[in-house]
């Protein structure tokens, strides 16, 4: 089996990306090695203009590698073949993780965590489906789920460590 995915899903401006932000280093420092892979629905180009990786790609490579002492990235025209999680997740060295963390992608069938706020948009149920395993709201909410604090990230923490260890 491969490193386990645990999606953080919500509505855009709920918080995804601030929780995690906050979470990431708390599983990091019980020394639970994440990786992550973030859903985005607007145009993204992680290279940078003018520079040579950029040229090259836009010259037609499909896939280009960059890479320094530090990091490396790679990147890959797939303008007719969206790639799904598996696929995505693929890619990672599960050798250094045990987790990875998945920032929207709420459709695919992995479990999740849903995030939920009065206001933000649409209702709490419109985000539950048979894969979530947990809601973080910042409302005392009555389902049957377990109801985390989203606005506190060590008990989210704290919920996907016990997930971990007691093998999903």
């Amino acid at each position: 089996m491969g490193v386990p995915l645990l999606a953080i899903v919500a509505w855009s401006g709920t918080g995804k990306t601030t929780l995690l932000q906050q979470v990431i280093p708390l599983l990091k420092a019980r020394g639970i090695r994440t990786g992550l892979i973030k859903h985005t629905h607007h145009r993204m180009d992680i290279d940078t203009p003018g520079k040579d990786s950029y040229l090259l790609r836009k010259a037609g490579a499909d896939q280009v590698i960059v890479a320094s002492d530090q990091r490396w990235a790679l990147m890959c025209e797939t303008p007719d073949k969206p790639l799904g999680l598996t696929e995505l997740t693929a890619w990672m060295d599960h050798s250094a993780l045990d987790l990875v963390l998945v920032e929207g992608f709420k459709d695919e069938p992995v479990a999740k965590i849903a995030l939920w706020r009065r206001g933000v948009k649409g209702e709490v149920a419109d985000l539950l489906d048979g894969y979530v395993i947990a809601l973080a709201s910042d409302e005392k909410l009555a389902i049957d789920y377990p109801l985390l604090d989203i606005n506190h990230p060590l008990s989210v923490a704290d919920f996907i460590e016990n997930w971990l260890r007691t093998g999903q």
